[in-house]
């Protein structure tokens, strides 16, 4: 998950975490993965003065939530998945979902 706002970011993950275990999911996280940030300085003057500058920054955050099935199981269960998809969050908030299967060997 990425947003601008962290306080947006916490409460649509919180939203996550709930409904997923709600489902019967094993929930870990949400965990905070660095910050990114970019910083952009801009002349502040439009003539001379190449000393007078502005600096104005952008910064992302970043959350990680790990959806695993509960037990032995080997895929998520379809309500959780349904609950998910269902779930609305609000806008700024970008949601990036990777599946990948355990192996048990």
């Amino acid at each position: 998950m990425e947003a601008y706002d962290h306080a947006v970011l916490d409460q649509s993950a919180g939203e996550i975490v709930d409904t997923a275990k709600r489902t019967g999911s094993v929930v870990h996280g949400p965990i905070p993965l660095p910050t990114r940030i970019e910083r952009y300085t801009v002349l502040s003057s439009p003539h001379v003065d190449k000393k007078a500058r502005q600096q104005f920054e952008i910064r992302t955050h970043k959350r990680l939530i790990d959806i695993m099935p509960a037990g032995e199981e080997a895929k998520i269960p379809p309500k959780t998945i349904e609950a998910l998809n269902k779930l609305s969050v609000p806008a700024g908030v970008d949601i990036k979902i990777k599946a990948s299967a355990r192996h048990s060997e």
